[in-house]
């Protein structure tokens, strides 16, 4: 999601001096290059702001859509010769994709323009609080809070260094901020908060980036700013200390692929890029969703709260992936709220005559917002007096517009086919929507809730463990390139996980793959099994309920008996499982409800290597498209 190009140099034109920067229409080409290498990212508008000396504002182009419409704009009206300037990709978070909300925002009389990534949970607050003091906005966006207070605090302390510091203090979310004032223009000052920002070390010039490939086209040296970080580049000076205005290290690394690379961010594949960016998106559509009292408060869900007391029944609508979250989604909501849930597929619903009524809530799971057959089930099930909520990714798009409400997932976006990134962030979205459901219904005590939000938030960082132990996940699917078929069982949870884990296999590696209940295979699947065949199964936790774990444990031992090659997927310590399985990848521990978000990786990594190793695309599988827009 998001990105953000920052740039200083002496500039291009004989003479200039060894110290002083000379004006010139570099820094907008850099910025523009570092835009265009950044668009894999997605976004929905774009913008520029250039200083130079003798300029008594910061001058600026912004517009929606695709960076095309800002590189038009700039042809159409000339932006002056300039020695900094910094550039943004916006997608949407606060306020809808337009040119006034688009980056970048600017204040203090337009001689301070701000840039941002991320969202701040506070701006709320912060805004009121500007209000106050008479300070007009000219967006929706949280961005803009952070510009006015960024220019209240440079009115006090005549340092933009100082006063991004100041500002960073009093921010809460996520962000990674760039700004730039007309008073200093050889100077670009930044500030990161769980967002990513890395600096490019260049002669003469140095760059900021949302990641390396904002930069690459100009310099392979870069430094990797730690947490709570203000950084200030010049033409020929980096500095970096810490919020408190403290020295501060940054660790300096050499980037060791190329430019053709970047718009992957250096991975072979968008999907392996995706795969890694899973810890963010699940932390990223976590963030927001808690008041100052760690209530859940989820602003886009625009239903009355006497409705969703009233609603008996629950219905998910899905295709594909998205229907397997669904799946896991209803085991957690049940479970949670002690309601039935059904998960439906999109393109059956409506042909079925289903059951649906005012106190039906019809959820909608959909990456794209524009999947033609949810969105048809959509309007279905508004006809019949339901309400519906959807869970999308992009903003702005058909599906979310014809619903009632709408959970946001913030996973930034998927270029892949086959998807990863959204799945977890789909999941997560449901277990938020289960949780608001449970605490405003009264089913769980606000200490219940609270520690299953502590349980969420502390996910990220297992499923990054999860990917660093991918290796060996990919090292046992390179083994197994010549496989011709392979099964996936699992129960409760896991079951889901099992069939997400064959449609991965099955769109990327074209091979025989079929996801079953464990507790089937004596009901005619075990009759598959022969020697040699590949069955990865899904353990659940030993401490799951009602002794599932031993009946998993039960399954492996009867097809290792009959000859399959057990590839298990385990809870780290969980021993009971090393004796029967031909191969572990362990994960670690977490409550059974959300195991989910952790077994899928091994699975995701496992799809894409086998792949690689036939020498397929992963990336454009045959016959498949990102988003199926007819029915």
């Amino acid at each position: 999601m998001c990105g953000i190009v920052g740039y200083t140099g002496l500039g291009l034109l004989d003479g200039a001096s060894a110290t002083t920067p000379v004006p010139s229409g570099h820094p907008l080409e850099v910025t523009l290059e570092g835009l265009r290498r950044l668009e894999y990212r997605g976004y929905d508008s774009a913008g520029v702001a250039l200083v130079g000396p003798g300029q008594d504002k910061v001058a600026f182009a912004k517009k929606s859509g695709k960076l095309s419409n800002l590189v038009g704009e700039i042809d159409a009206h000339p932006m002056p010769e300039a020695t900094a300037a910094i550039g943004h990709t916006r997608w949407a978070t606060h306020g809808g994709p337009t040119d006034a909300n688009a980056h970048p925002h600017l204040a203090d009389g337009d001689r301070l323009a701000v840039i941002h990534n991320g969202i701040i949970e506070n701006f709320a607050t912060l805004k009121a609080e500007l209000l106050a003091d008479g300070v007009t906005f000219r967006s929706e966006t949280d961005t803009e809070v952070a510009a006015q207070l960024l220019a209240q605090a440079y009115a006090r302390t005549k340092d933009l260094s100082e006063a991004m510091a100041v500002t960073a203090r009093r921010l809460e979310g996520t962000f990674t901020l760039l700004a730039v004032h007309a008073d200093d223009p050889q100077t670009v000052v930044g500030a990161r908060h769980d967002s990513p920002l890395v600096v490019g070390l260049g002669e003469g010039e140095n760059f900021l980036g949302s990641d390396v490939a904002a930069f690459i086209a100009f310099t392979k040296e870069a430094l990797e700013l730690g947490q709570n970080q203000i950084v200030t580049i010049t033409p020929t000076s980096v500095d970096v200390t810490d919020f408190e205005g403290r020295p501060a290290e940054a660790k300096r690394f050499t980037v060791d692929w190329d430019a053709a690379a970047a718009e992957k961010g250096g991975f072979d594949s968008f999907m392996d890029k995706e795969i890694h960016d899973q810890p963010h998106a699940v932390a990223d559509t976590l963030l927001g969703r808690t008041d100052l009292s760690g209530r859940l408060t989820l602003d886009e869900i625009r239903i009355d709260e006497s409705v969703l007391r009233a609603v008996d029944k629950i219905i998910v609508i899905a295709c594909g992936t998205a229907a397997y979250a669904g799946h896991v989604a209803k085991y957690a909501v049940e479970h949670w709220c002690r309601i039935p849930v059904e998960v439906e597929l999109a393109h059956e619903f409506r042909y079925r005559d289903p059951i649906v009524d005012e106190k039906t809530l019809v959820v909608a799971i959909s990456q794209s917002g524009e999947t033609m057959d949810t969105l048809m089930a959509v309007r279905h099930a508004r006809e019949q007096g339901a309400k519906v909520l959807s869970i999308v990714n992009t903003q702005g798009s058909t599906i979310p517009r014809e619903s009632d409400a709408v959970l946001y997932t913030h996973a930034g976006p998927e270029i892949a086919v086959a998807s990863t990134k959204a799945f977890l962030s789909q999941i997560t979205a449901a277990y938020l929507l289960g949780l608001y459901l449970a605490q405003l219904r009264g089913n769980k005590f606000p200490d219940e809730i609270s520690g299953l939000l502590d349980e969420l938030r502390a996910l990220p960082d297992k499923v990054q463990t999860v990917i660093e132990r991918g290796e060996y996940v990919r090292a046992t699917a390179r083994s197994m390139k010549d496989a011709t078929s392979v099964l996936f069982l699992g129960r409760h949870v896991g079951y889901p996980v099992a069939l997400e884990g064959a449609l991965k296999l099955k769109e990327l590696a074209y091979i025989h793959a079929e996801g079953f209940a464990a507790g089937e295979l004596k009901h005619g699947p075990i009759a598959l099994i022969d020697a040699g065949q590949p069955v990865f199964v899904v353990v659940p936790s030993p401490n799951s309920r009602e002794g599932l774990h031993s009946k998993v444990v039960s399954n492996i031992q009867e097809i290792r008996a009959r000859g399959a090659r057990t590839l298990v997927i385990a809870e780290d310590g969980d021993d009971a499982v090393r004796q029967f399985a031909d191969e572990v990848f362990w994960i670690p521990k977490a409550p059974s409800l959300l195991q989910p978000l952790l077994a899928v990786v091994p699975l995701q990594i496992f799809a894409m290597a086998l792949a690689t190793a036939k020498g397929l695309d992963v990336d454009q599988p045959r016959n498949l498209a990102k988003s199926v827009t007819v029915e």
